[in-house]
């Protein structure tokens, strides 16, 4: 963690971003852009949002609202990670690789973008499986078959979240230690750095960014702790409610209700990004100090992709971005 000292926040932006393979996605309120220190060097990819919420305000609604920018954010972080790693096809040497059965299938069927596309939500679909799967399935299982003796189901749901949370910090851990993972952790710090710095009001340049911490308190990692902790909550609440007997229906039951932990996740953290107080803060500890598994130190490479691709996204009304 870096321990020099910060400016003081001067306002909180809405800017937000997502660190990718050697670049960064930068998503602000009208453009998001994509920058990738690519072997040929920097590719900068800006698009503008279509802001469905003024289409359809029942989506800016609470709750509501938590879900659709949960799937939001999912797509255009596996689309935006999958268009970063085209710049590094494959290892040095290594000869390239020919496209698979399905891909060939869906590019015949499709056509090359309606396939990318359908690539894409496939990639979505694997990765929320392996995420359920793995943070809640497992320890709803081992919660309900290893501890069959235990009749209480507040008793139960406790010791689930219990584990839910050993296994996300395991997850964390062993990930963060991962070569390749590093150099993206690396990035995701030095997007955190450059959003202190703005908020901060200080000219965006290297030397400004680089003592900046690289916690922050509107970061992925901290709504997916609170996730986990709501989880508890609301398992605990809906299963005394509604009693069933099958083990099996219970677990379908409690992945039914993963909407409802994710809205009220979001309004949290929606909450404590908004508030800088006691309670907030205390709120947002235990993801800030995740953070310092999911960050990295960056170099002043990294940094400069992280200014470019905020420069990308700022609007040129002062205050449009202010949260």
């Amino acid at each position: 963690m870096n321990n020099n000292q910060q400016p003081q926040e001067k306002f909180k932006t809405m800017i937000g971003g997502q660190a990718l393979i050697e670049g960064i996605l930068m998503r602000g309120p009208y453009k998001q852009a994509i920058v990738v220190r690519s072997p040929d060097g920097i590719v900068e990819k800006v698009e503008d949002l279509k802001l469905n919420k003024d289409k359809n305000p029942i989506i800016r609604l609470p709750l509501i609202r938590g879900v659709v920018t949960f799937f939001s954010s999912m797509y255009n972080g596996v689309k935006a990670l999958m268009y970063s790693a085209d710049f590094f096809p494959e290892e040095e040497g290594d000869e390239p690789e020919e496209p698979s059965k399905l891909d060939l299938w869906l590019e015949k069927k499709l056509g090359n973008e309606k396939a990318k596309q359908a690539i894409i939500y496939i990639a979505l679909v694997i990765g929320m499986a392996f995420s359920i799967g793995l943070f809640f399935l497992l320890p709803m299982l081992i919660s309900e078959y290893a501890l069959f003796w235990v009749r209480n189901q507040a008793v139960l749901n406790l010791c689930e979240g219990v584990v839910r949370v050993a296994i996300f910090l395991t997850y964390l851990i062993l990930v963060s230690r991962m070569k390749d993972m590093r150099r993206v952790f690396s990035y995701h710090g030095a997007e955190h750095k450059t959003i202190r710095c703005y908020e901060a009001k200080l000219p965006l340049t290297v030397e400004n960014v680089r003592p900046m911490t690289r916690l922050h308190p509107r970061c992925g990692t901290s709504f997916l702790f609170v996730v986990m902790v709501i989880s508890i909550l609301v398992f605990s609440v809906f299963t005394s409610i509604v009693h069933i007997k099958y083990k099996l229906l219970k677990v379908l039951f409690k992945l039914m209700l993963l909407p409802i932990v994710v809205a009220i996740s979001y309004e949290i953290n929606r909450f404590v990004g908004r508030h800088n107080n006691w309670f907030t803060r205390a709120i947002s500890w235990p993801g800030m100090w995740l953070q310092n598994f999911t960050t990295n130190e960056p170099d002043d490479s990294m940094i400069e992709v992280a200014i470019r691709s905020l420069e990308l996204v700022t609007p040129e009304a002062e205050g449009a971005d202010e949260w």
